[in-house]
C-alpha cells in the first residue's frame, strides 16, 4: 500500500481544505438500520462509574445484540473527546455521481458535527474528513455487489469495501480515522421511500481489513431521506448520525415489524422528520452525562428529585429504578430546545429500558401519558401518538407489577420539574 509519509501530508492539507468547507458550507421507513447479528470486538474506554450508581448500571445477558446495559461492551468506537471521521463518497458506471462529491458531503456537514456538539454538550469533538474531495468511481456496476440489508460483511459487501479501499488508498491512510462514512450517490439503488439500504456495520471483528486494521465500525449512506415535504435540506442529514451512533454501541430502537415503542424522542427510532436527541440513558451510556448528573432510586421507599430539562448542560438529568439487574425506569425531562426543537409537549418522560431485549427489537419503549390522544405534532414522518407522551405536573406513572409509581409533583424554575419515585419494598 501507498507510504503513509505521503498520504499524512495529503490528508494534511485535505482537512485544511475540509476545514474551510464546513465552515463555509450552508444547511441548506426510517433510513440507517444495523445489522441485528454483528459481532463484536474490543473498543472504547469504559466509563469510570461510582458505587452509588452500580444498582443501575443494568446488565444483558451474553449474546445479547448492542445491548442497553452500561458499560458498553468492547469494539466499538469512543464517543468522547476527537473522534476523526473519514468520509468517502463513491459512485458506480451504471449510477454516476450527481453533481460533485463535495455537494454530496454538503448535505451532512457541518449539521452532523453540530449535531453531535450539542447532544454531547460538547463532550464529543466529531472532526470530519474528506481526504478524497472527488467520487471514487466503483468499478462494477452497483447491481453487480447485489447489496442488500440484513448479512454482516456478506461477499456483496466484503467485494465493494474492497475495491473502496484499493481506489482510496493513494490518498487515505484509514490508521488516521475512529470510524467510517461510505456516502454513495444517491442514485445508486431505490429510494429510502421504497427500501431502506443505509446500514453500519460497528463493533464487528471480522471486517475487511485496509493498513493493517479492521474496518470494524463503518457506516454506509445510499438515497436520500426525503419526503416531499420540502424539508430535506434541514432534516435530511439526520441518517448519519443515527448510524454513527451505532458505531458508538447504540441499538435500534425502532421494532424490525414496524412498531415505535420509542416513538420520535430518540433518534435511534426515528431519523426522519423533525429535529430530536438521545434519550438521557444513551447520553449516560455515551458518557455524555456526569455520575453526579444522574440519581439511582434503588432502594424502597419514596425519594424526591429535581430534574432540569435534556437539552441543557449541567445539573440533574435523570432518575433511574431498576426492577432487576437487567431492567429499569428512566425519567427525564424534554422542553423545545437543542437537538429536541420539535417537542410539543413538555413534561417528564418515563421510559423503561431492557438490557436483555436485541437491538431492532425495542429494547426501550416510553410510557404514553395521554393514551390514545392522536399526540400533538403535524410533523410529517413522526410516530405522533406517542409525541405527547410526556407526563405534566399532576400526572403519575404507575407499574403494578414492580410497584413503581413516578409522579410529576410540579414544575420548577428554568423548566425543572420535581419528580417522586415510590417504590415498594
Amino acid at each position: 500500500m501507498s507510504s503513509s509519509r505521503i498520504r499524512g501530508a495529503r490528508r494534511t492539507s485535505a482537512l485544511a481544505a475540509l476545514s474551510a468547507f464546513v465552515l463555509a458550507a450552508t444547511t441548506s421507513a426510517s433510513a440507517g438500520r444495523l445489522l441485528a447479528d454483528s459481532a463484536t470486538a474490543a473498543g472504547p474506554v469504559a466509563q469510570a462509574r461510582g458505587a452509588a450508581l452500580g444498582p443501575c448500571m443494568i446488565k444483558g445477558s451474553s449474546g445479547v445484540q448492542m445491548s442497553e446495559g452500561i458499560p458498553t461492551g468492547p469494539g466499538y468506537a469512543r464517543a468522547t473527546g476527537t473522534v476523526h471521521a473519514l468520509n468517502l463518497m463513491v459512485d458506480f458506471p451504471d449510477a454516476r455521481g450527481e453533481g460533485s462529491a463535495l455537494d454530496r458531503l454538503a448535505e451532512f456537514f457541518p449539521q452532523t458535527q453540530e449535531w453531535f456538539r450539542t447532544s454531547s454538550y460538547g463532550r464529543l469533538d466529531y472532526r470530519p474528513a474528506a481526504p478524497v474531495p472527488h467520487w471514487l468511481r466503483m468499478p462494477k456496476p452497483f447491481k453487480q455487489y447485489g447489496i442488500e440489508r440484513g448479512a454482516p460483511f456478506d461477499p456483496g459487501y466484503r467485494g465493494l469495501v474492497d475495491d473502496i479501499v484499493k481506489a482510496a488508498d493513494p490518498e487515505v491512510d484509514f490508521r488516521d480515522y475512529d470510524i467510517v462514512n461510505i456516502i454513495a450517490t444517491p442514485n445508486a439503488g431505490p429510494s429510502a421511500l421504497d427500501t431502506v439500504l443505509s446500514v453500519t456495520f460497528a463493533g464487528n471483528r471480522e471486517a475487511p481489513v485496509a493498513d493493517g486494521i479492521p474496518l470494524s465500525n463503518t457506516s454506509f449512506v445510499y438515497s436520500r431521506q426525503d419526503d416531499g415535504s420540502g424539508s430535506y435540506a434541514e432534516t435530511g442529514y439526520r441518517v448519519l448520525p443515527h448510524e454513527n451512533s451505532h458505531t458508538f454501541g447504540l441499538p435500534d430502537l425502532y421494532t424490525q415489524d414496524g412498531g415505535g415503542a420509542a416513538g420520535h424522542w430518540d433518534i435511534m427510532s426515528e431519523d426522519w422528520g423533525a429535529d430530536n436527541d438521545l434519550l438521557g440513558w444513551h447520553k449516560w451510556k455515551l458518557g455524555w452525562l456526569d455520575d453526579k448528573q444522574v440519581d439511582c432510586a434503588s432502594s424502597p421507599g419514596t425519594s424526591d428529585h429535581t430534574l432540569g430539562p435534556l437539552s441543557r448542560s449541567g445539573g440533574k438529568k435523570m432518575v433511574f429504578v431498576p426492577v432487576s439487574g437487567t431492567a429499569g425506569y428512566a425519567a427525564e425531562v424534554h422542553v423545545r430546545g437543542g437537538n429536541d426543537a420539535s417537542v410539543c409537549r413538555p413534561g417528564v418522560l418515563v421510559y423503561r429500558v431492557d438490557a436483555d431485549v436485541d437491538t431492532g427489537h425495542g429494547p426501550i419503549a416510553v410510557s404514553d401519558a395521554t393514551e390514545d390522544s392522536g399526540g400533538c405534532t403535524r410533523s410529517p414522518n413522526v410516530h405522533a401518538e406517542l409525541s405527547d407522551a410526556a407526563y405534566t405536573p399532576g400526572q403519575t406513572f404507575t407499574d403494578p407489577s414492580t410497584g413503581v409509581r413516578i409522579s410529576v409533583s410540579k414544575g420548577g424554575g428554568d423548566g425543572e420539574y420535581r419528580v417522586r419515585v415510590s417504590r415498594r419494598g
